[in-house]
């Protein structure tokens, strides 16, 4: 079979089979913007999914099969180049020859897979039709590079996995806190959150087989999305110590230094510029994102010392069993994707004495967070609090706020008034700074 016919049995098979109904994510995509759509995220994190609620609004809309092209590129049947994507045009002409191109939503899956894609999809968005719809598991999908050969012509969406309010939604819990009875499996469910993260594949997988699961991703993700798109596969071992390493550093700065000596001393003849770059290509699949140390100076900001969180608790539970029983860690973990998920401009702090998060609100108004799993210990609950009271003071704050996991007071002390909120109350109210 050529590769012609290959794509007409792809769009074909999928015109015979439409999408059944999806649970909704609540990032919707718009239609009709003028814009080419671009969806980027973690492997599974739903983006497929995404573009089938799409199209299954389009065709409670009324809009025909015929009219809607989906193309998933990780399919094996595809092993195309970016001269041969063309040949989905020409078998959409020879389907449906009475089909007026422009009126045709495109759906591309994954589209990274094929090189210099770029340039297609801006001839069919120039030539052929406006609702173009690509996905990827690439953060360079969104890049200022792919912008520039974009010109303009797309709106950028980041999927991650479920953020706590969504991972409730899809167990059809209710969110009302002031319900004694919701509020007792609202607790209950953010254990389980903490723990398993939120994957969306999840729900439909029994429970022993869920970190099976998860370490399926992460394989997919070290020997596809990153051995073989960065041709590290002779580093294989490297990568995955040092993916190691990096998850049990989470909620402490990274010393790329101090890995570089402990590499070596393993017997690792590596240059240090390597590790610099492994840590890019983490953060470009979505596997792990920095944080930097606040500063008043821009320049010092960029170029102080970093935190790194990972994407997913139960992604990282699974690859690291250390983590996965540290629950103050997981929790940290938690509360940083709560924020960069909603696009929260946030910071640590450090000086004599550390705090977690600051956020900026807009304007660059500053608010100071910690996180801590529970303030039981006299000890804990000190150095946690002594953190925040420093930096409320440095920053002229009169407040801060401790994220526990199940503990909820308020006390005033060294002159700032602090508040601890359980996790689940805390991320069902919150969104980007206000």
């Amino acid at each position: 079979m050529n590769k012609k016919d290959v794509f007409k049995e792809i769009i074909r098979s999928f015109h015979k089979k439409p999408p059944a109904a999806v649970k909704k994510r609540f990032l919707e995509l718009p239609f009709n913007s003028g814009k080419i759509i671009t969806v980027s995220g973690v492997r599974r994190s739903g983006k497929t999914f995404l573009l089938l609620d799409a199209i299954s609004r389009l065709l409670s809309q009324g809009v025909e099969i015929s009219r809607i092209v989906y193309v998933n590129f990780e399919d094996e049947r595809l092993d195309v180049d970016k001269k041969e994507l063309d040949l989905i045009l020409q078998a959409c002409q020879e389907l449906y020859p009475e089909a007026e191109p422009s009126n045709t939503y495109f759906f591309f899956d994954e589209i990274q897979n094929v090189d210099g894609w770029e340039k297609f999809i801006r001839r069919v968005y120039d030539t052929v039709s406006r609702n173009i719809f690509v996905t990827g598991s690439n953060s360079k999908l969104l890049s200022t590079d792919i912008a520039t050969s974009l010109r303009g012509r797309n709106l950028g969406y980041e999927l991650y996995p479920l953020s706590f309010a969504e991972f409730l939604s899809f167990g059809g819990i209710n969110t009302d806190i002031h319900d004694s009875r919701s509020r007792a499996k609202i607790a209950s469910n953010a254990e389980q959150y903490l723990l398993g993260g939120g994957f969306p594949e999840l729900f439909s997988i029994a429970q022993d087989f869920r970190i099976k699961t998860l370490q399926g991703y992460f394989d997919a993700m070290l020997f596809k999305d990153l051995i073989e798109r960065y041709k590290r596969r002779p580093r294989a071992h490297l990568l995955k110590y040092f993916i190691k390493r990096l998850l049990a550093n989470i909620s402490s700065p990274l010393s790329l230094h101090k890995i570089y000596h402990e590499l070596r001393s393993q017997g690792y003849k590596i240059d240090k510029n390597l590790l610099y770059e492994l840590m890019e290509e983490l953060n470009s699949i979505y596997f792990f994102f920095p944080l930097r140390k606040y500063s008043a100076s821009v320049i010092k900001r960029e170029t102080s010392e970093k935190k790194f969180y990972a994407v997913d608790n139960g992604l990282a539970g699974a690859v690291s069993f250390s983590l996965g029983e540290d629950r103050g860690k997981l929790l940290e973990n938690a509360v940083f994707m709560q924020f960069h998920s909603t696009g929260s401009d946030i910071f640590f702090y450090k000086d004599k004495k550390e705090c977690d998060f600051i956020r900026l609100a807009p304007g660059g108004r500053p608010e100071a967070f910690q996180a801590a799993y529970d303030l039981a210990s006299a000890d804990t609950k000190k150095r946690e609090f002594d953190g925040l009271i420093e930096a409320c003071r440095r920053l002229g704050l009169k407040r801060g706020t401790v994220i526990t996991m199940s503990e909820e007071f308020e006390e005033k002390t060294g002159g700032v008034r602090i508040q601890a909120v359980p996790f689940y109350k805390w991320a069902l109210s919150c969104g980007p700074a206000a």
